[in-house]
């Protein structure tokens, strides 16, 4: 019994070691850009609190318009995965196209929306008795957000290279472009923030112009090693040389890429808003979330590697017609996500008390940061877990009961719970953060029912390979 219990949940040593193949590389990457950002964070945060918050507003804001590109290209990465698991390549070929074009329509949207309503966006966080608080993390804001927006240009080029070289198995080259858009970063954050090598101080836009240069490298890297590898990809011959994508795979990417658009906005509005109710505790519960989600971000790593790995080796085993090994392996993937994250938050929570003390900010600030960090690291596994059966029902093609599931528990449990909680009550910060964090466990015990019945277990490549 306890062997076949073994065998079902932690696998074979071949599954696990075709998971850390994948799951490690992203891990890799994933957490050196945060541990990148986090040194942002702390850069930025050596300036002063107003300086920190206008950034973190901004980064907020900017949160919705990158989530929503995510959906746009797992849209098309659930069908590139399948694709490539049934080993076609013009089908690889032409949801590369979907990707380049999806994301130069959300690009233009994103600097325009930035361009026209910016100062209006920071606004809606600004809460504080204190007016020039109010005035001066406007300005540092606006300062940030000038500079800030045209990093979407190589960032959506990026993620469209990135996210296939993921979807085809490809997660080496990745984490290499990762890692020198990293040392480029920190590099640039020291030189222009603070005015090293004769060139002057810039602040808040240095750090913004910093980021920008290393997103340039980073999709440089990535799209120069994989036009030179035509040999290896198939689907790279004649790439670029036209946009055409057949009408057929059109509709049915758009009608699977809709669903994950709306649901990743919806979630990233959910988070925005979140963060929105928070600040009506005042600009120390605005510091203390964005200490708080600078460190956790760091820790969330690891299942959100194991969700990209989940998408990936399940998509590519129903592309393949293998159903009853998806389930079964989708069972054992789940459990190293939950197990390796639970481990994760036992660090993250030791590290809780002496992270805060980085920051040139109050003790006020540091004691909620702290508070906020242990109960991210309790309830991480519970996250893993619902990030696992995400990207479970993501694999499949069902994107609309992937929507269900994610996006609309967000707008109708999360967002109404924030919103009472911080409006219509007097309740602190810290019981505030604890009840909408552990809303989490009732969205994972329906995650746990719909995976177990198995409705992502779909091939929707197979009437076109």
């Amino acid at each position: 019994m306890r062997k076949f219990a073994v065998k079902t949940y932690l696998g074979n040593r071949t599954i696990l070691k075709d998971f850390l193949m994948i799951a490690m590389p992203i891990a890799i990457q994933n957490g050196i850009t945060n541990f990148v950002s986090m040194l942002d964070n702390l850069m930025v945060g050596q300036l002063g609190t107003h300086q920190m918050n206008g950034v973190s507003i901004v980064n907020q804001i900017q949160f919705i318009p990158c989530l929503a590109l995510f959906g746009a290209m797992a849209g098309a990465g659930i069908f590139t995965a399948q694709f490539y698991g049934s080993g076609d390549g013009e089908g690889i070929r032409y949801t590369f196209r979907f990707k380049l074009c999806g994301s130069a329509l959300l690009t233009g949207v994103t600097i325009a929306a930035a361009a026209v309503f910016g100062s209006d966006l920071i606004t809606l966080f600004l809460h504080s008795e204190s007016q020039r608080d109010v005035a001066l993390t406007m300005q540092y804001g606006m300062d940030y957000m000038s500079v800030a927006m045209w990093s979407f240009i190589p960032f959506s080029l990026c993620q469209v290279y990135v996210s296939t070289l993921r979807e085809i198995g490809q997660t080496v080259v990745p984490m290499k472009a990762g890692l020198a858009a990293v040392v480029v970063n920190v590099v640039m954050n020291w030189v222009l923030i603070f005015g090293q090598l004769g060139l002057p101080a810039m602040g808040v836009k240095g750090a913004a112009l910093a980021t920008i240069i290393a997103r340039v490298t980073e999709w440089a890297i990535v799209a120069v090693w994989l036009h030179t590898h035509s040999e290896s990809y198939a689907f790279v011959k004649g790439l670029l040389r036209s946009f055409r994508i057949p009408g057929r795979l059109l509709g049915r990417v758009i009608t699977k890429s809709i669903p994950l658009i709306i649901n990743e906005s919806a979630w990233a509005f959910g988070m925005t808003f979140l963060n929105q109710s928070y600040s009506t505790r005042g600009l120390d519960a605005v510091a203390g979330v964005n200490i708080c989600s600078t460190l956790s971000n760091v820790f969330c790593v690891f299942f959100i590697a194991a969700g990209d790995a989940i998408a990936i080796m399940i998509g590519q085993l129903l592309g393949a017609g293998r159903k009853e090994e998806a389930r079964s392996s989708d069972r054992v993937l789940c459990t190293y996500s939950v197990l390796g994250s639970g481990m994760m938050g036992v660090i993250m929570a030791v590290c809780a008390p002496f992270f805060p003390l980085l920051y040139h900010t109050t003790w006020e600030v540091r004691h909620l940061a702290t508070v906020m960090l242990w109960i991210s690291a309790l309830m991480l596994p519970v996250t893993a877990f619902t990030n696992a059966a995400y990207f479970t029902l993501r694999s499949g093609g069902n994107t609309f009961v992937t929507f269900l599931f994610d996006g609309c528990y967000m707008l109708c449990v999360v967002v109404p719970m924030a919103y009472l909680l911080t409006r219509f009550t007097d309740l602190p910060i810290l019981p505030v953060y604890m009840l909408c964090q552990t809303a989490e466990i009732c969205k994972a015990v329906v995650g746990f029912l719909m995976v177990r019945k198995g409705v992502w277990v779909n091939n929707i490549v197979e009437d076109m390979t």
